[in-house]
């Protein structure tokens, strides 16, 4: 198995997203270092309608990465993709909340938005290598005839997650400097190799979303929410809720309900526009129905294959069974033991210890033969 890491020299030219962040800093000044000829590029993301406040932020991050980029002595350019981003990413995350669905941007982000950019631009200036701060690996197995992604090596900045949908002409380009370093090895080069980047804050949860209220951000798209019953697994009408796209399963707070125990969103059916609530328990789900399924290590699921699954990005992985469903792109997890608050929408990414098999949209969770299931 060969890595497509930067342990040897190389004269490749390489095409790096500059953030203005450490992460991004020190994967080019790495790159540079291992001998790479290194251009940097500058992608404007987030809402088309800017306001003051986020244009001047933009132009902050701009304006740090080109300081990045001349510290380091390497071409820089910027792109401004927000009409796009509005439509392939603000888009689809407005849509998924309205059908009651929570979505999970950053994934989708990544393949269409971020590496789809990064390879028409490298392809424009004929440049064969793409980069980013993104704590993974990549490797490419003869065998298999495949391009490999694995988890990063600092497990608390493990990316993998959310990259899980690049495809194999992505992967086959890309190269991520710092998947085999912890944050805190990053940090103690970004001092030596770029120190006007070493105290660069982290990026917020959802980038487009001021101080990640994402309910206010959906009212101000014009989403229209409609009023409807919250009801117990029995169906007893608890109260009203304020229209489903402001919840999502496992959510305690904000339900305006009074009750001797702690209630949680269980379900939320868009057929009748209904909240139902139950207890922690009611919560627990043992299997998921899987769609739009990317494969990375696997060629094609033919049979079952025993995985190890995340279900939102800062939960550890459980055991599973991943088994393929008649309907192409879709398959079917049973987990070992019941997962609580298991939401369509989100994605599920399935392992075999570090290496990435692949991962799919959940598209229902519930319970087989029994009660309990999420849209």
């Amino acid at each position: 198995m060969r890595s497509a890491g930067v342990f040897a020299v190389s004269r490749e030219k390489v095409l790096v997203a500059l953030s203005g962040g450490v992460d991004s800093a020190v994967a080019a000044a790495l790159l540079i270092e291992a001998g790479y000829t290194v251009s940097a590029i500058y992608f404007r993301l987030g809402a088309a309608r800017t306001t003051p406040a986020g244009q001047a932020a933009l132009d902050g991050e701009a304006a740090r990465a080109a300081r990045i980029a001349g510290e380091l002595g390497i071409p820089f350019t910027e792109a401004d993709l927000r009409e796009r981003f509005e439509k392939q990413v603000i888009g689809y995350f407005t849509v998924e909340y309205s059908r009651g669905r929570t979505p999970n941007p950053c994934t989708l982000c990544n393949r269409m938005i971020k590496f789809a950019a990064l390879l028409q631009k490298a392809d424009e200036l004929s440049i064969c290598r793409i980069a980013t701060g993104h704590y993974a690996r990549v490797e490419y197995c003869p065998q298999k005839e495949r391009h490999l992604l694995k988890k990063g090596r600092d497990r608390e900045k493990d990316q993998s997650y959310m990259l899980y949908s690049l495809t194999q002409k992505q992967l086959a380009r890309s190269l991520f400097p710092l998947g085999g370093l912890t944050k805190k090895e990053v940090w103690e080069k970004a001092q030596r190799l770029v120190p006007s980047a070493a105290g660069q804050r982290e990026s917020q949860e959802i980038c487009f979303i001021p101080g990640d209220d994402y309910r206010s951000f959906l009212k101000s798209r014009g989403v229209k929410a409609k009023p409807g019953p919250i009801v117990d697994r029995s169906g007893r009408v608890l109260g009203r809720h304020a229209g489903l796209p402001f919840y999502t399963v496992g959510q305690r707070r904000g339900l305006g309900l009074s009750s001797p125990q702690p209630l949680y969103v269980t379900e939320i059916r868009s057929a009748d526009n209904t909240i139902v609530v139950g207890e922690r328990s009611a919560l627990y789900r043992r299997a998921a129905r899987l769609e739009q399924l990317n494969l990375v290590a696997l060629a094609s699921l033919e049979q079952e294959e025993r995985v190890e699954v995340k279900i939102r990005y800062r939960t550890p992985a459980v055991p599973a069974h991943l088994a393929p469903l008649e309907r192409g792109n879709h398959a079917r997890l049973l987990f070992d033991a019941p997962q609580p608050a298991v939401t369509p929408g989100q994605a599920a990414v399935f392992y075999r210890g570090d290496l990435l098999l692949g991962g799919g949209l959940i598209a229902a969770a519930y319970n087989p033969g029994g009660a309990g299931h999420n849209n």
